[in-house]
């Protein structure tokens, strides 16, 4: 739901200042949490470098993502994140010496021919990086959370999954602030609309304050793979809830090219759970 939730602020937002204040009652609200279950607020200065580079990791993957969402739609932007799964499999070989048997390299396959029939909207010769930038963004936002993803996973962390998402969105906004400082973005902000402050609301509060903690402590106990796996469901829930608020279409060629991106997905992690 998030996707639907940023298409509505970025009718008021620009995609830095979006993410900002979405960063914001994130911090607040895991600031309230942490101080309401007495948790250490104390820093490790020696592992604190890893914060750092999944915060740059993250603001990359934000900005581009966002920024695709204005040149795209949110259900297209749900089936194309669906298939973030597959590159966690190829980086997890690539790098981590992961298996790959043939199965899971069909299953990469068929992700990749649907995703490439829904960039062409059924047409193959449609398909043209300019005209279909802001899907193009999306794919590569995939792929930087997927990038995000096992670097969580392999890092050590002195700091418990809640802790580190807390002081991960602080350096994030930190890294971003400066690139933000205009009369343009502040007057955007104090002439938000209720909509749009839901939005933020939204995305801050549950999509990051929560939702950044919650997958952060699936990856802590379980391997990657399995936790990527979870992201078959958010295509189904996306696309519904674009055609419910955002009244997009829903297509035949929507519809065939997330089944076929979801059964690659499926064959991409299908032998991984045994392995």
């Amino acid at each position: 739901m998030s996707f639907v939730a940023t298409k509505i602020a970025l009718k008021e937002l620009t995609p830095v200042t979006l993410i900002i204040m979405r960063l914001i009652p994130a911090v607040v609200l895991l600031f309230v949490i942490a101080k309401a279950t007495k948790r250490d607020f104390s820093i490790d200065r020696k592992k604190h470098s890893g914060i750092l580079l999944l915060a740059i990791i993250a603001v990359f993957h934000l900005w581009i993502q966002v920024t695709g969402l204005k040149f795209t739609t949110a259900s297209n932007t749900g089936w194309i994140i669906g298939i973030t799964p597959v590159f966690m499999a190829l980086l997890g070989y690539l790098f981590f010496r992961e298996k790959l048997r043939i199965i899971n390299i069909a299953g990469i396959m068929v992700a990749f021919f649907g995703l490439l029939l829904l960039i062409g909207k059924g047409d193959f010769s449609k398909i043209d990086l300019i005209s279909n930038k802001g899907d193009v963004m999306v794919l590569v936002s995939a792929f930087t959370w997927s990038i995000y993803s096992l670097i969580n996973k392999k890092i050590t962390f002195s700091y418990p999954p809640m802790m580190t998402i807390f002081y991960l969105f602080i350096t994030m906004a930190v890294i971003l602030i400066p690139f933000n400082l205009s009369h343009e973005a502040l007057y955007s902000v104090i002439n938000l609309s209720g909509k749009g402050w839901f939005a933020v609301l939204f995305l801050g509060l549950i999509c990051s304050g929560v939702s950044y903690v919650f997958w952060a402590q699936a990856l802590k106990e379980m391997d990657s793979a399995r936790v990527g796996s979870f992201l078959y469901f958010e295509p189904f829930i996306t696309i519904f809830t674009a055609w419910l608020i955002l009244n997009e279409q829903i297509t035949f060629v929507i519809v065939l090219s997330g089944v076929i991106i979801t059964t690659g997905v499926i064959l991409v992690n299908k032998k991984l759970r045994s392995l």
